[in-house]
């Protein structure tokens, strides 16, 4: 498999790559993590990301959200950190990671918590089958919803936001459980975050009563995806 790092210590970034190389990953460090989301950017293809909290240009949690928010949940994130402070281990898996491992680094742990990590996500990734609700047709594996034959533009939270709609039909979600389902922590309601995201599905999937489904809001409520016609929904 093919792992990133952003480790600024020389040192430990020999150390994971001789680690993962002995079993059979190939890893890449980047000193920094301005470089390494620039390779994110160009689109490198890795299969998981080990971020050192304490980077010298960039906080390790800003990469983790970067991350997140922008190729959403389809890579799995690990911290590397010298820190063990629960409060702030529980704030690191709140900005999306998926697992941390402190420092220094033991080989055994870290081969089995990353080979855990690519395991789940190869096998959640071949098992979420494609499915149809209303006109629409969704394929978790390819991130792609589908409709009249055309794939949605959809951001990452956009996609993320409106496949959970689309897994729960009838389901109200009310707007804390939507905002910690999407975003990892409660979005204040002053804000127009979630407001916003929904309004664009809503506008760039044409949810409306042709295409079988209807999202319907309530302010003190929350959000439903409703069905409302004869055509089925397959999981």
């Amino acid at each position: 498999m093919n792992i990133a790092s952003a480790e600024d210590d020389l040192v430990q970034g020999q150390l994971l790559q001789e680690i993962l190389a002995s079993a059979g990953h190939h890893c890449t460090v980047f000193p920094t993590g301005n470089e390494l989301l620039t390779a994110l950017q160009r689109d490198t293809a890795f299969d998981l990301l080990l971020i050192d909290w304490e980077l010298p240009d960039i906080n390790g949690l800003d990469i983790v959200r970067w991350v997140r928010s922008n190729m959403g949940y389809t890579i799995p994130v690990m911290l590397v950190t010298n820190r063990t402070l629960e409060e702030e281990l529980v704030a690191g898996l709140q900005a999306g990671a998926d697992d941390y491992m402190g420092k220094p680094v033991r080989k055994g742990e870290l081969i089995a918590r990353t080979e855990a990590l690519l395991r789940r996500q190869n096998i959640e990734a071949h098992s979420e089958s494609a499915f149809r609700c209303g006109a629409y047709d969704i394929d978790p594996a390819n991130e792609s919803i589908i409709l009249d034959g055309v794939k949605a533009d959809l951001a990452p939270k956009e996609y993320e936001l409106a496949l959970l709609l689309f897994r729960n039909p009838g389901r109200l979600f009310s707007r804390d459980v939507l905002s910690n389902s999407v975003w990892n922590r409660e979005i204040p309601a002053t804000s127009r975050t979630l407001d916003t995201h929904l309004s664009n599905i809503r506008r760039k999937l044409k949810l409306r009563p042709e295409h079988g489904v209807r999202l319907s809001s309530s302010y003190a409520l929350g959000y439903r995806l409703e069905l409302i016609s004869d055509v089925s929904t397959d999981s």
